[in-house]
């Protein structure tokens, strides 16, 4: 008779623990964004471009730039304005030699994740199996300390290059399957899984643990397949008027490990494309 009242208690502590989770960050069918989409608004005045991006009611938001900001300046115009950072993106080196002090900024900016969206490689030569091999061993050792250290989840995003034929596969295959999913997460750039000919649906349903963060872009129609990871930025488009069939990667997206799904448009039409775009994804999300 005493374990159901312990049972009931054990069960309101992880019902108030998700209540709180839920609480901290918006529901993973809310759009968020990615601060490169504001870039250069960002950096000319942060207050008046967070204004601007909750305005149009995404108050989740992907800071992959301090912009010249400290990370607690940054936090406290988000609380000001009851927004959040879900993910800090930084760059490769500050990852592997300032692991800590990356660290320390994600908390402070109240994010879950840490992101990398770039392994350093010859452009000439190409991703090489050398660059996916030390890409593991620093995904793994860092993800690791990012984890236990700190409470953060690292993550890759892809960036086209690494859909290059290896073996039976592709070196996004080889990261995947010889990272260790308790250390090393991925966030999926759907255009730049699709502009080196691959499918985002079929790698989320291949994958379907892995992903856990969404940039949600779209490919101007009769744009090449390559393995360069590079595009002019005319050519990302608003969502729904590109290559991808995004329904059928957001349908995909639903059944997996992904939370959060961030629009990210590199274009100088940002002002056009981005309510196109908004309107599209709420829809596919249910909102």
């Amino acid at each position: 008779m005493l374990l159901i009242p312990a049972i009931m208690c054990c069960l309101f502590m992880q019902s108030s623990a998700l209540a709180q989770q839920k609480k901290k960050h918006p529901a993973a069918t809310n759009p968020a964004i990615v601060s490169y989409t504001f870039r250069k608004s960002f950096a000319k005045d942060m207050a008046a471009t967070l204004d601007t991006i909750k305005g149009f009611g995404i108050t989740n938001i992907e800071f992959s730039n301090l912009f010249g900001k400290t990370a607690k300046e940054i936090r406290q115009m988000l609380d000001d304005r009851g927004m959040v950072c879900t993910s800090f993106g930084v760059s490769y080196p500050d990852l592997t030699t300032k692991t800590d002090t990356v660290a320390n900024n994600a908390k402070i900016l109240g994010a879950d994740y840490v992101r990398v969206a770039w392994v350093p490689h010859d452009n000439k030569i190409g991703f090489t199996l050398a660059d996916a091999k030390n890409a593991v061993t620093e995904f793994n050792r860092v993800g690791k300390i990012l984890k236990e250290n700190y409470g953060l989840t690292f993550v890759y995003h892809n960036h086209g290059y690494e859909f290059a034929p290896y073996e039976n596969g592709t070196f996004f295959d080889y990261i995947v399957t010889n990272t260790n999913p308790a250390h090393v997460s991925f966030e999926m750039d759907i255009l730049w899984v699709f502009h080196p000919g691959a499918d985002p649906a079929a790698l989320i349903r291949k994958y379907p643990n892995r992903f856990e963060l969404m940039h949600v872009k779209d490919l101007r129609k009769g744009i090449a397949h390559d393995f360069s990871g590079t595009t002019p930025v005319e050519n990302d488009v608003a969502l729904g008027t590109g290559q991808i069939n995004i329904p059928e990667v957001i349908k995909a997206a639903k059944n997996s490990s992904i939370k959060y799904y961030y629009i990210e448009d590199e274009s100088n039409e940002v002002a056009a494309q981005l309510p196109v775009s908004l309107a599209f994804l709420k829809k596919l999300l249910g909102k």
